[in-house]
Parts: structure tokens; sequence; C-alpha cells
């Protein structure tokens, strides 16, 4: 009866949890998946500023008598981004392929006889059944074995550029910055994100940098949409996964 209750529980609220997102994506039948609205990444809910370890301050050094600014890239101002609110272009390159097989290969066996002769042997044979005699008493036989085998395949190729903001200057002066770009064709919405920290001195001349310069990358590239509604289990058999156990 516990069960039954529990088992009813469990799938009263998985009703629940897919009918809330069922809702919504009635509502929006026969329509485009909307676009997100532009807002400050700091306003967002779950945002939480990024705390790294700083080296210990550095004094700065002018040069007197000099029209040059130390670090500029431009005579008279440099272009790189360097506060929050500038925006620089995020080149991502990102090609990673990975191989392993592995196999693993184990057995074991053993045998065990235990036998009495003599005195102990009649007094032994007095109490085992007719017909048996006391020099295999015991007699023990066991064989295990195990093999496994596994591969894992990998290939993955992401080659564009997105436009990022700067959100936090941190003390030794790295830059935080995070960057959202939606495009939307027919009815499919792709999304790319962008964030991580990264030093000014790694930006180039023409405002941009390489991902591979980003630090705490964090780098998403999905969808969502019909095409990606339809490659995706429904609500039922997503819960089943979790919830059972074999």
């Amino acid at each position: 009866m516990k069960f039954n209750l529990r088992f009813v529980s469990i799938a009263a609220l998985a009703l629940s949890l897919a009918g809330c997102g069922a809702a919504d994506r009635l509502q929006n039948v026969g329509k485009a998946p909307a676009l997100s609205a532009i807002e400050n990444p700091t306003t967002r809910q779950g945002y939480v500023p990024v705390q790294m370890p700083m080296p210990e301050p550095e004094e700065a050094h002018y040069n007197s008598n000099s029209l040059w600014r130390t670090g500029a890239r431009s005579f008279f101002k440099d272009q790189r981004a360097k506060g929050v609110g500038d925006i620089l272009t995020v080149q991502v390159s990102i090609t990673d392929s990975a191989e392993f097989e592995n196999e693993t290969s184990r057995s074991r066996s053993s045998s065990e006889d235990l036998g009495a002769a003599g005195a102990i042997g009649n007094a032994v044979t007095k109490i085992l059944p007719v017909g048996s005699t006391a020099n295999a008493a015991v007699d023990v036989n066991s064989s295990g074995s195990h093999t496994g085998t596994g591969t894992v395949e990998r290939s993955e190729e992401l080659t564009t550029n997105i436009a990022a903001v700067v959100t936090q200057v941190l003390p030794n002066g790295n830059l935080v910055i995070e960057g959202r770009q939606e495009v939307r064709v027919n009815f499919e919405v792709r999304e790319l994100i962008v964030a991580g920290v990264v030093r000014p001195e790694d930006i180039a001349s023409n405002n941009t940098i390489e991902s591979s310069k980003i630090a705490e990358a964090r780098i998403a590239y999905g969808g969502r949409g019909q095409i990606t509604d339809v490659q995706q289990p429904r609500y039922g058999q997503q819960v089943l996964d979790i919830v059972l156990p074999f």
C-alpha cells in the first residue's frame, strides 16, 4: 500500500511539472520562438560576481616628458575594451577530438577438499548418509569471470565570432566578459553564450580575443524550437529514466 501511494505521489509530481511546461508550449503553438529581451547580465536571476585570487598590488610607472602611454596600441587612444560596458569580439574556435578504448578481463578459479580418516573418519561416517565416506566430507568449487570493454570517440568543431560585454573589472585589471547571441531561422532559435575572464594584454589591437585565451571559459552552443523539441525524449520518459532503478 505504501509503495502504491509513493508511486502515485511521484507520478502526480511528474505530471504537474510536465503540465506547467506543456501549458506554456501550448500557448506558443504555431508561433515562432520568442527572442530573449536585451538586459543587464548583472541583474539576471542567479548572477554572482566573480571572485578570483588577486596578486599583490603593483605601483604604476609613468614615463615623464613622453606622449606615448605604456601599453597603448594607439597614439591618441587605446580602442580596446577596458571598462565595464565596453564591447569586444570573441573569436570562438574549438577543435576537439578524443578517442579512448579500454578492455578489461578478469577470471578466478578455486577448489577446496576436506576429508578425515582413522577414528575421526569413522565417527564422521556414522553421521553421514548411507554410502558416504569421510575421505571427501567437504568438496567446494568456485569460479568467476568478468570481461569489460569501453570505447569513446568524440569529434567537435565550432568556429564563430560573438560580441561580448565587460561586466566587471577585477582588482588586478582582468576583465569579466559575457556575450549572448540569438539567431532565429524559421521556427528554430540558435543560441551562443560566451563568458569568462580575460587579460587586457591578450586583447588584440583590433579589439578581438581568441577563445583559447579566456580563463574560466563557459561556452554554450545550442538551440530551442520545433526541431530541438522533437529531438528530446518526452517528459514521461525522462522522469522514468531518473526514477527507475534498473
